[in-house]
């Protein structure tokens, strides 16, 4: 079984190995632009290491599949930055601000094409399971990014309806990357499902973390500027959690930033993350992360798995939610 880090290794340079290239260019730069700005590929990560559970050697019928769901990650972050009108992604321009909203709507498509292309190189035994799973999933984030928008118009959800949401939008495709591994190396249904509920859980808490992270992680690690969710005034699980816990006055308070235009982005975020504290948020979000950790830990040791295999499972979600970036 190969090290976490060997995977990664694995991974980085199948990435780097793609041919996204083609005519006319304008379609296809964006494209290689997007992938080159990097990411933490967490998917392809996460797939490759359940094959290798089953399967020590890789090759093609799983890198192809994993690269696929890079690549459909990669067209679902082109076509939300357009919804979201976001600025950067990972720190660098924004591809439809780099060209403009119809080659990004475009490149886009292109991408979730490629993605399908990638795929169907899973071996033919499975990719009947592998197409139908990934079919299914790619609904699922689209769904999950229209009830993201409705949330938009509203003033406030509920944490249910928070979970909800980021179940379609990040963690069903973690949780799809988990359960492919395993179909592609010839794991048994319930092994895989079993996956799939370990990714599902990881997905969450991952998700969960990253909002966690935009609030009070490190600059300096983190590799953004904190507070970027706040100026944007997102729906974030601290914020969901915030209007949850607040009474009236506190409720008020809060809705009065998120509306004030005059006050200045320090201020703003300042302002937040004191009502975050006083509100008990920051701990609440790390007993959230901590729980869906364990839940993803508990279904890995009730699984049948062998010793090494268990600790595997393990490894990676330690690295995951232990993350600081």
């Amino acid at each position: 079984m190969y090290t976490l880090e060997e995977l990664d290794a694995i991974v980085e340079k199948a990435v780097i190995t793609l041919d996204l290239k083609g005519k006319p260019e304008e379609l296809y730069e964006p494209i290689e632009y997007l992938i080159s700005i990097g990411g933490k590929r967490l998917r392809p990560k996460m797939a490759l290491m359940t094959y290798n559970l089953f399967s020590e050697r890789i090759d093609n019928e799983i890198l192809y599949p994993a690269m696929a769901i890079e690549i459909f990650h990669g067209f679902t972050l082109i076509h939300d930055d357009i919804m979201d009108d976001a600025p950067l992604r990972r720190n660098q321009t924004t591809v439809h601000n780099k060209w403009n909203n119809n080659i990004a709507i475009l490149s886009g498509d292109v991408m979730c094409i490629k993605s399908y292309q990638y795929l169907a190189h899973a071996p033919a035994a499975s990719l009947s399971k592998v197409l139908a799973l990934f079919s299914k999933t790619a609904a699922q984030v689209c769904e999950g990014q229209q009830i993201d928008m409705n949330y938009e118009s509203v003033p406030f959800i509920t944490t249910e309806d928070y979970t909800e949401m980021i179940s379609l939008k990040t963690a069903v495709l973690i949780a799809c990357s988990a359960k492919m591994g395993a179909i592609i190396a010839g794991a048994g249904e319930k092994v895989s499902d079993m996956l799939y509920n370990y990714g599902y859980k990881l997905g969450l808490a991952f998700q969960i973390k990253d909002d966690y992270l935009d609030s009070f992680g490190n600059t300096l690690t983190f590799g953004k500027a904190i507070g970027g969710d706040i100026l944007c005034n997102k729906k974030t699980w601290l914020l969901v959690e915030a209007f949850k816990r607040a009474n009236p006055e506190q409720t008020n308070a809060l809705l009065d930033l998120f509306k004030n235009n005059s006050i200045s982005p320090e201020d703003k975020i300042a302002t937040v993350l004191a009502k975050y504290k006083e509100l008990g948020v920051k701990e609440c979000a790390e007993e959230a992360i901590a729980g869906y950790h364990a839940e993803a830990r508990e279904i890995v040791h009730a699984a049948g798995l062998t010793k090494a295999q268990e600790s595997q499972l393990i490894a990676f979600a330690d690295k995951l939610i232990d993350r600081e970036k």
